[in-house]
C-alpha cells in the first residue's frame, strides 16, 4: 500500500500537542469558510460536514466553526479568500503539491517561493508535477480513539469491505484509507455504521509512485514541510517521498 499526505501526519500531532493550535484553527476556519460557499448546511453539503468534523477532532471551539460558516455564506463580512495549488520540486528531486487558501495570491506566491529556495526546493510551472499525483478521497482513522478497541487487521478488513481502493499506516496508530473521489462519502458512511470513528474525510492528492531518498535529503524535506506548514496560507502538503 502506498502514498500519503505528509501534512495530515504532522497536523494530527499538532492538533493534540503543539503550541501552534491557534494557527491550526485559523487554517481550519479558512477551509470551512471556502467550503461553506457551496452551502452552509452540513447536511446538504458533505464537504462542509467533513471539514467541520476535522475541526471538531482538532478541538476547535463551536463558535469559531459557526463564525467561519457565516463568513462563507455571507452572513458575516470576511476576507476575499482564494484557493491556490503550487507545484514544486524538493530535496532529492522529490515532487510536491502545496494546497493553500489566501487573501493575497501574489504575497503567498512570493512567500512559498522564498521558503522553497531556503530549503533546496523550486517552484515549477503548472502541470510539471501534478501529473505524478491522482485525486483521491482520503479518510484518516486514529486507532487509539476507537471504542471498543480495534486491531490493525480488523480495520484493514473493514476498509476492504467498505470499498477502499488502497490504505496505509503512516504512523503506528494512524490509518489512512484511499477511495475514488466519488466513493468517499459511501466508504465513510459504511465505516461510521460499523462504529468506526473517523478523524477526517476529504479529497486530496496521492502520489502514483513513491521514491526513496537518502537520510540527508529526507531531513531537508522534513524541514521544508515544517516551514511550509508554518505559513498561514498553506493547508495541505503532498509529496512522493516514501516513508517520510
Amino acid at each position: 500500500m502506498s502514498g500519503h499526505s505528509h501534512w495530515h501526519s504532522i497536523k494530527h500531532a499538532k492538533a493534540i500537542t503543539d503550541a501552534k493550535r491557534s494557527r491550526l484553527f485559523s487554517k481550519l476556519s479558512k477551509e470551512i469558510e471556502v467550503t461553506a460557499r457551496e452551502g452552509g448546511d452540513p447536511e446538504k453539503n458533505p464537504k462542509l460536514r467533513a471539514v467541520i468534523e476535522k475541526a471538531k477532532s482538532a478541538q476547535m471551539p463551536s463558535e469559531n466553526i459557526e463564525r467561519a460558516i457565516k463568513r462563507g455564506t455571507g452572513e458575516l463580512k470576511g476576507e476575499k479568500l482564494e484557493q491556490v495549488l503550487y507545484e514544486a520540486y524538493g530535496p532529492g528531486g522529490t515532487a510536491i503539491l502545496i494546497e493553500g487558501i489566501t487573501d493575497n495570491k501574489n504575497r503567498t506566491l512570493n512567500e512559498i517561493k522564498q521558503i522553497l529556495n531556503q530549503h533546496n526546493g523550486k517552484l515549477v510551472d503548472e502541470g510539471a508535477v501534478k501529473w505524478m499525483f491522482e485525486r483521491k478521497g482520503e479518510i484518516i482513522i486514529n486507532l487509539e480513539k476507537q471504542d471498543p478497541p480495534l486491531k490493525k487487521e480488523d480495520i484493514e478488513l473493514l476498509a476492504i469491505e467498505a470499498g477502499a481502493e488502497d490504505f496505509s499506516w503512516p504512523k503506528e496508530n494512524i490509518f489512512e484509507i484511499y477511495t475514488q473521489p466519488e466513493e468517499l462519502e459511501k466508504v465513510k458512511e459504511f465505516l461510521n455504521k460499523k462504529g468506526i470513528k473517523t478523524e477526517s474525510a476529504s479529497l486530496g492528492w496521492k502520489a502514483k509512485e513513491l521514491i526513496k531518498i537518502d537520510q540527508k535529503h529526507k531531513e531537508s524535506a522534513e524541514r521544508l514541510f515544517e516551514s511550509l506548514d508554518d505559513n498561514d496560507a498553506v493547508q495541505e502538503i503532498y509529496s512522493n517521498i516514501d516513508n517520510l
